[in-house]
């Protein structure tokens, strides 16, 4: 079974959400904490979420995503923005107690000029903080494309991170299809290839979810702009193998695609039909 949805606006609440993605298809779906520019959140209704989980319970829906807002960023230069991330994402662990045994993914951020061996143990420094042995929540950094200054488009900088965690046992990675192809990994034809090379430094064990996005620019452009599933580079035979690779089954997959409703509907069915 392919656990399948896409990314909801939480506006109408959370049992909102599992509704709208039970009408699309899917059994999973992700949403921003906040905000994506950062911001306050908003207070929870607890009995909205409790709804939420009992409708998810009834549905045999996949773990859930909450995506932190793109403004975090845990290794910047600036000590304000650092403070930012270590307020922002202690919060939101302690917000996600409400939905145990979900995820939480966040970009690992962007050195601003520090260098990558600044900047790596900058971001272990913050999870070291805001996570605690008891949380339910397993928290993901995302594999990205490397445009400008960005950390975690190479899997030995996500390994690095992980390795100075006290947390290890609650960490894993998301990858993201556009950002890893951007990022220089040939998933569309040499996917078998990049998923060992992922296994051989930071273990299989550790893929907990995906994003499935085509992209607009070629291999290893480091540009990150997400395209319409089978409309980009990566193109809709490299999906099918994706979608159905025996090391991938059974992850939760996200799609970002640049979509109304409708559109991500048509993904789904797309993908299901594989």
């Amino acid at each position: 079974m392919l656990n399948i949805g896409c990314h909801l606006s939480v506006s109408q609440g959370f049992e909102n959400m599992g509704k709208q993605i039970l009408s699309l298809g899917g059994n999973t779906f992700q949403f921003f904490t906040r905000n994506p520019r950062g911001g306050k959140a908003k207070d929870i209704d607890k009995d909205d979420v409790d709804r939420l989980i009992i409708l998810m319970k009834n549905n045999n829906f996949a773990p859930i995503l909450a995506h932190a807002p793109y403004t975090l960023n845990p290794c910047s230069a600036n000590e304000r923005t650092r403070e930012f991330a270590f307020e922002t994402m202690a919060d939101d662990l302690k917000r996600m107690e409400l939905l145990p045994g979900n995820m939480y993914n966040f970009h690992p951020g962007s050195h601003v000029g520090q260098g990558i061996e600044k900047a790596v143990p900058m971001i272990a420094e913050v999870l070291n903080t805001v996570m605690w042995d008891e949380m339910s929540t397993t928290v993901l950094l995302e594999t990205m494309a490397g445009k400008g200054s960005e950390v975690g488009s190479r899997f030995e900088e996500l390994r690095t991170i992980i390795d100075l965690c006290d947390y290890k046992d609650k960490l894993g990675v998301c990858l993201d299809t556009c950002h890893v192809f951007d990022g220089g990994y040939d998933i569309k034809d040499n996917l078998d290839s990049v998923l060992d090379e992922f296994d051989k430094v930071i273990g299989l064990e550790r893929l907990q979810a995906l994003h499935l996005n085509d992209s607009k620019n070629p291999l290893a452009s480091h540009k990150d702009r997400h395209e319409k599933i089978g409309e980009g580079y990566i193109g809709l035979e490299a999906f099918e193998r994706i979608v159905t690779h025996p090391a991938l089954k059974g992850l939760p997959c996200c799609l970002e695609t640049p979509n109304e409703l409708d559109g991500y509907k048509r993904e789904i069915e797309l993908l299901k039909s594989f």
